[in-house]
Parts: C-alpha cells; sequence; structure tokens
C-alpha cells in the first residue's frame, strides 16, 4: 500500500491534483491562499498560487497591482520609488511631485523648466509677471513691493517721483531742493549747464548758477573796488545801494580818510562819497 501524499493543512488527498510546496510542506491550492500566500500591499489580497508575484522590501503585490500610486502606469520591470503609506511612484511622477512649485500658477517647476528665483520663492519664467500691466518680466530687471512685482515702467510710471523740470521719472538718484525732486542731471547751472549736485550755487528768478556764472553774468559789480558783489559767497554778505551803484559794505567808505560808512551819515560830492566831516576840508 503506497503512503498518502495528504495536504498539510486540510489533509485532502493531493495525488493527481495541483499542489504548492512551501517550507518543506505540501499543501493544496486552496489551503495555500488561507495559510501562506502573501498579502498584496495594495489591493490586500492573497496572492494565489496562479499569480505572479513581486516584492520588495518585505512587501509583496500581485504583478497587475504594482502600478505608480499616481499615473497608473505598470512597474513591472520599470524603476520606482516607495514612499509614505507604501506606495509605489514611477520616476516621473516622484520628480513631479518632489518639485517645487510655481508661485504664479501653483504646478510644478520639472527639471529643465526656465524658471525665476526670488527670496526662495519660484516661478515659471512665463508666469513672472508685471502686476500692473501683466507682461512677463522673465528674467529682466523689476522692483518689488510687498508681495507685488513690477516692470521698470510701470514702476516709474506708479511709484517714481517727478523731476520738477523735465516731468519724467527719477528712477534711481536724484536731489530735492526746496522739497522738489529733480534728476542729478537736470539740476545744472543755467549758464554753463554744469551739475550743481553737492556744490555751492544761488537761485536767481527760478534760475541756478554755480559761484562762477553768478559772478561773471548776474552780480552786481561794486563801485569801490569793481569786482562782483557776491551775495552769499563769502565775504560783502552785505550790500550799500545808493541810487544806481552799489557796493561791498566795507568798499563804501570816505573817498578822503577812508572811514567805513555803511549804515552812517555820509555826503555825495561831485561823484563821491564822503563823511560827514571831510567836505568841509576841502
Amino acid at each position: 500500500m503506497s503512503e498518502r501524499f495528504d495536504c498539510h493543512y486540510c489533509r485532502d488527498a493531493l495525488q493527481g491534483k495541483k499542489y504548492v510546496q512551501k517550507e518543506g510542506r505540501h499543501c493544496c491550492v486552496k489551503c495555500f491562499e488561507k495559510f501562506c500566500a502573501n498579502t498584496c500591499t495594495e489591493c490586500k489580497k492573497p496572492i494565489g498560487a496562479d499569480s505572479k508575484e513581486l516584492h520588495f522590501k518585505n512587501r509583496y503585490w500581485h504583478d497587475n497591482c504594482f502600478r505608480c500610486f499616481k499615473c497608473y502606469t505598470s512597474l513591472v520591470n520599470e524603476p520606482f520609488m516607495l514612499r509614505e503609506n507604501n506606495k509605489v511612484w514611477c520616476s516621473n511622477c516622484t520628480a513631479t511631485e518632489d518639485a517645487p512649485r510655481c508661485k504664479g500658477c501653483f504646478k510644478p517647476i520639472i527639471a529643465g523648466d526656465q524658471n525665476v528665483e526670488y527670496k526662495k520663492m519660484v516661478w515659471h519664467k512665463d508666469c513672472f509677471t508685471c502686476s500692473q500691466c501683466k507682461q512677463v518680466i522673465g528674467s529682466g530687471s523689476f522692483f518689488p513691493k510687498g508681495d507685488e512685482f513690477y516692470c521698470v515702467s510701470c514702476h516709474e510710471h506708479k511709484f517714481a517721483k517727478t523731476c520738477a523740470k523735465c516731468k519724467n521719472p527719477i528712477t534711481s538718484g536724484g536731489l530735492t531742493y526746496q522739497e522738489q525732486p529733480w534728476h542729478s542731471e537736470c539740476f545744472i547751472c543755467s549758464n554753463c549747464k554744469k551739475q550743481l549736485g553737492g556744490k555751492r550755487f544761488t537761485a536767481v528768478e527760478d534760475q541756478f548758477y554755480c559761484v562762477e556764472c553768478y559772478k561773471e553774468c548776474v552780480a552786481k559789480k561794486c563801485a569801490g573796488c569793481k569786482n562782483p558783489i557776491t551775495a552769499g559767497f563769502g565775504r560783502g554778505t552785505s550790500v550799500v545801494n545808493y541810487e544806481d551803484e552799489s557796493w561791498h559794505d566795507y568798499c563804501f567808505k570816505c573817498t578822503k580818510c577812508a572811514r567805513g560808512l555803511a549804515n552812517k551819515r555820509f555826503v555825495c560830492h561831485n561823484g563821491k562819497i564822503y563823511c560827514a566831516e571831510c567836505p568841509k576840508r576841502l
């Protein structure tokens, strides 16, 4: 009498039937799926004797369950990554998921995309646009204002001060005179056209003059020393005017005794200036 060839679990005869050998034991297909088969990580069902099994790091899948969690592409014989919750991802979806998100469209910026970075934020190049005109700034110059960004042209028109002379926006530098903004290149001497920023100058009837041009072209000439009376530029800030002539205060003195006559009584005799005493001695 031949030895019985039975299932290790249910003791049904296996002679002439399909069976599975597992860890040195023989079992019928039904008992194999019930007691021995690995459970598919994806569908949670047993991986039967007739199914193709895939495994990775003590995890098991039916071959038709081994698909990308994101795009559902089969990953049999394809590169993959095991991510959170035991989900497998294809390499393309992994790259997309881990990619930084565009601040404009919130879509991933994948390798090869042209992008713009600013203060740890990133945009697709075509998503980085002016908050005013909506034109693409891309890699061009821009001005940040809070959470908004402006191209050079829109920033000039919206925020820049306007030059008191040319009425165009002042985008950089510039200066202020009597609470009015000026381009440095617009704040110039009316005569020689040199820039006056940081230099001594004087204003005459809304015209500006450097020291030299004021002396040469504008200042009155002293009737005494014949030099320009440069009020505001050092010695001679006080001026004495008499009839149609002017003097430095220190030049206005008696023709005979040379006594200073500024703010004092004087006598004009034959076109000359004298103190009150000297004409008596002539």
